[in-house]
């Protein structure tokens, strides 16, 4: 069986509100700059690349990355032009099955966000042509339900609180508050938070590099003074001041979590290295896909560390694919995040379509059983959704 085809598809999906927040919530490294609004896109959205990769058998592969500048660096029509320009064309005649091999043909450096739509593909592709889902590639279906985190946009405390016992009638369990600005005033939402949800609810905050090592040290211990049980603090300081988030660690009983500061492996190693987390933040976005996302996770049980899958995006295909992740890596104990179940619908065919989205059942999704991924793209939903994007 050989690669024949490698195509990929722009997609923008508008969102309520924005990620991130204008001056005075959320991370203060976000005010008044790094703007998500441009001419092409003047109202909130997210975007997205569809990957599909064909054989000479007439098997597909499906896979999805996601695209923003903002976090990961890497641009819808970036994304498009490296898989269907550069990468695509490199796996051309190649054997899908032989997948760590592709990875390294691919190896260009960056493009985290390109590559983990290919993998996805790969994966997709061979667990159909295996009989047995993703999971079961990636090293057993040990889970068959995921327990689900949402992201907080910042904002007043009343707010945020509000938004929590929202998505609570939504059966959600697990959020990720944004914080990053000012310690004291952080503390008094994550206190509204609490007091919203009550004290079996799972909280985890994320700065996103909003903080001196100070200042991320004082919201843990206003934190800790006022029993906000937090479950622990994503990525405190700048992503490359692995001396400052160690300081923190070693200052504070809250768990630290590295995110930004975690995209490769050789990165986690370096986390590793300088006692700089307590917990690492897996994206496939990050990682290149499921290859890169296995051997950080390697790293971290090998260090006595634990691993959160993160807030990515997807469309459908990529919260399955996360479900899969969970389902066969075992050092991934919490909450999965799936902050896109509140922000737009996936463009899943049924019965996937509903069962992976709110509300949920037990704060979980189920983990899809079939060959591959185990879901199927809706192709009138994607072609709508192609037809909005400035790149299609």
């Amino acid at each position: 069986m050989k690669i024949t085809a490698i195509t990929a598809t722009p997609v923008r999906l508008d969102i309520p509100y924005p990620l991130y927040p204008g001056e005075g919530a959320g991370t203060k490294i976000e005010w008044g700059k790094r703007s998500r609004f441009t001419p092409l896109r003047p109202t909130p959205m997210l975007e997205y690349v569809l990957v599909r990769v064909e054989t000479d058998a007439g098997i597909t592969g499906w896979g999805e990355a996601q695209a923003d500048i903002g976090f990961f660096g890497e641009t819808v029509e970036q994304v498009r032009a490296a898989v269907a320009d550069y990468m695509g064309p490199q796996l051309i005649g190649q054997d899908p099955l032989d997948r760590e091999y592709l990875h390294s043909v691919i190896a260009y450096r960056g493009n985290g966000c390109a590559k983990s739509g290919i993998d996805m593909a790969l994966h997709d592709l061979a667990g159909r042509v295996m009989g047995v889902p993703v999971s079961t590639l990636l090293g057993g279906r040990r889970r068959t339900r995921v327990p689900v985190a949402i992201e907080v946009p910042g904002g007043s405390p009343d707010a945020m609180a509000k938004a929590c016992a929202d998505l609570m009638v939504q059966g959600v369990r697990a959020f990720k508050p944004k914080v990053g600005g000012y310690p004291d005033a952080d503390a008094d939402r994550l206190r509204a938070i609490r007091e919203a949800v009550g004290p079996d609810v799972s909280i985890r905050a994320d700065a996103n590099q909003g903080y001196s090592p100070k200042e991320a040290i004082r919201l843990c211990r206003l934190c800790e003074r006022h029993g906000v049980g937090l479950e622990l603090l994503e990525q405190p300081v700048a992503a490359h001041d692995l001396a400052g988030m160690a300081f923190v660690r070693r200052s504070v009983d809250t768990l630290i979590e590295a995110d930004e500061s975690c995209f490769t492996p050789q990165d986690a190693l370096a986390i590793i290295r300088h006692e700089a987390a307590d917990v690492l933040n897996i994206k496939r976005g990050k990682a290149g896909g499921f290859i890169g996302a296995k051997k950080i996770a390697a790293l971290a049980e090998a260090a006595g560390l634990k691993c959160v899958l993160g807030t990515a995006f997807g469309l459908g295909l990529e919260i399955a694919a996360k479900a899969h992740l969970f389902a066969a890596t075992e050092v991934v104990t919490d909450a999965v995040e799936f902050t896109e179940l509140s922000l737009h619908g996936n463009l899943l065919k049924p019965p996937w379509d509903a069962r992976l989205t709110l509300p949920l059942e037990d704060g979980c999704l189920p983990v899809p059983d079939g060959p591959g991924l185990g879901v199927e793209m809706d192709g009138t939903q994607v072609v709508k959704a192609t037809a909005g994007t400035a790149t299609a």
